[in-house]
């Protein structure tokens, strides 16, 4: 699991880059100017402000976090069971989530066997950041169009018509749940306990932040409780190891 969190955090460090790269020369809001380019004509006055490149790293920093939330979801979370649970309540968007855990180990194999045939190529192989570029646009069309199949494939099956009488009956369901166990209790107490902490720090200014126009971050002694409180709630329930399969 290690190694796949390590694989995606390099793919998000590659597209958060050009994240930054793009608020820095687009925006015009921040006062702390570090260079001035000009005037870039169609785009204005090319004043680059320290705001933005704060700004823009935070806004790459949201998107890392979203694609490493969303890895660890693939690799820890059972498709069949998340179906499972969320059928009764919506069939459709349970099957939707279904189907988009799986694909996220299915894209990780994609990205590992074009990278591997990217550094066969003979003749001129993409290297550094364009080579990752033209990787990720690869992975990008594969899944669009791996969609397309996917949805195709659905209605041929008739998805689409699914009715509440079609699907598998509620006493077999029945038999089929497994009760709770401490890790499941503990990491949903530590998904609480994260977003109450961060509704605290919300409300209580805690946690406050603005980067525009001037850069305005709140530091003392409660912004760093509210700090260890979060990294507590997310690491506790990692400690007991118990029954846990290494």
């Amino acid at each position: 699991m290690g190694r796949q969190l390590v694989g995606m955090l390099r793919t998000a460090v590659i597209v958060g880059l050009p994240i930054v790269a793009i608020n820095v020369l687009a925006s015009r809001q921040g006062l702390t100017v570090f260079a001035r380019l000009g005037d870039l004509g169609p785009f204005g006055q090319g004043d680059l402000t320290v705001e933005a490149v704060v700004y823009g790293a935070v806004i790459a920093l949201k998107v890392t976090l979203l694609m490493l939330i969303t890895t660890l979801a693939s690799l820890a979370v059972d498709p069949d069971e998340l179906l499972r649970r969320f059928r009764r309540l919506s069939f459709r968007s349970a099957l939707t989530a279904s189907l988009a855990t799986r694909m996220i180990p299915v894209l990780g194999a994609d990205a590992q066997r074009l990278a591997e045939a990217q550094r066969t190529r003979a003749e001129d192989p993409a290297r550094g950041v364009r080579g990752r570029i033209a990787l990720l646009s690869a992975i990008v069309g594969g899944s669009l169009e791996r969609a397309m199949e996917v949805a195709a494939t659905l209605e041929l099956r008739g998805f689409a018509l699914a009715t509440e009488s079609k699907r598998r009956p509620r006493r077999v369901e029945s038999r089929l749940k497994q009760p709770w166990s401490r890790h499941d209790v503990a990491f949903l107490c530590s998904a609480f306990a994260v977003i109450a902490l961060a509704l605290v720090g919300r409300l209580s200014g805690a946690a406050s932040f603005a980067a525009y126009p001037l850069l305005q971050l709140r530091i003392d002694g409660g912004t760093w409780v509210l700090c260890a409180a979060l990294i507590a709630a997310v690491l506790l329930p990692f400690i007991d190891r118990r029954g846990i399969d290494r």
